[in-house]
């Protein structure tokens, strides 16, 4: 057996174990509450229902969290990227003394617990009046979202030539001009990339969305599968269903922007 035919296998198996819990959440979504934990399932024939996808929207009204979550991750996507693009280019571009610190520093930004700033941010939401508002989301997913679009952008923009928009700017073009007209449309991969891995982040956030809404009106796919309850159980079936929903849409755009995604997070790590 070659060594090509063993990667083969292995990476075929690593693949199946990875898609085995999506596969079944999807069939047990489809499912009858009474048979989800039964376990004769998968000995004979399946009797497949649409009841918890119907509950899931009549009843819950799932589709209002499904418009919060693309709301407040369209609108973080849209204010953390241009806002990153334009502290990347500064950060690459304009000279400056301790760039290398303030990368860090943003870095630390990122990586803070987010439980520990609950309480302080809460406090001054209220105090704006922003609490179970689209902002009151928005504003903290922007801010733990656009230092890591600092970093995935900086990374890239260091690998391209300077003199392509040095030779925009002999020719008459501006700093800004320059950025808008040659710098980004070369960085299209990379803002692709960002702008998904951002929209992403927004979409699964749940602590914040927990903390910073009242009711259902402004609840996120996270925080309304979250407090699913019945009246005497769990309703699994319609949990299942709602993950599935809520995966349906991420799936969609990764498997339709996974060459950009990947071209945008290795360009920068590879030198020109």
């Amino acid at each position: 057996m070659s060594a090509q035919s063993v990667y083969t296998a292995g990476a075929c198996g690593l693949v199946a174990l990875l898609l085995a819990p999506i596969g079944w959440m999807l069939l047990a979504s489809l499912m009858p509450e009474s048979r989800l934990f039964d376990s004769a399932v998968s000995g004979g024939g399946l009797a497949l229902t649409l009841e918890h996808y119907r509950a899931l929207f009549g009843e819950r009204e799932f589709i209002v969290p499904v418009r919060n979550s693309l709301v407040v991750a369209g609108l973080t996507t849209l204010v953390a990227v241009p806002a990153a693009a334009l502290c990347a280019y500064a950060l690459t571009r304009l000279p400056m003394r301790g760039k290398g610190a303030l990368l860090a520093l943003l870095l630390a930004v990122s990586m803070f617990p987010q439980i520990s700033v609950i309480a302080p941010l809460f406090l001054v939401l209220r105090e704006l009046g922003l609490i179970d508002t689209y902002p009151g989301l928005v504003l903290p997913h922007v801010t733990f979202a656009t230092p890591l679009a600092v970093w995935l952008l900086a990374g890239f923009l260091r690998q391209l030539p300077r003199e392509l928009e040095e030779a925009a700017m002999v020719d008459g073009a501006g700093r800004l001009r320059a950025m808008r007209d040659v710098v980004l449309p070369l960085a299209a991969p990379a803002l692709a990339s960002t702008a998904i891995l951002t929209f992403l982040y927004s979409w699964n956030e749940f602590l914040f969305a927990l903390s910073f809404t009242l009711g259902p009106e402004r609840q996120t796919v996270p925080v309304a599968i979250a407090l699913f309850r019945g009246r005497y159980q769990v309703p699994w079936g319609q949990v299942l269903a709602s993950a599935v929903v809520a995966t349906v849409p991420v799936a969609l755009i990764v498997l339709a922007f996974q060459r950009r995604i990947v071209a945008g997070l290795t360009a920068g790590a590879v030198k020109g």
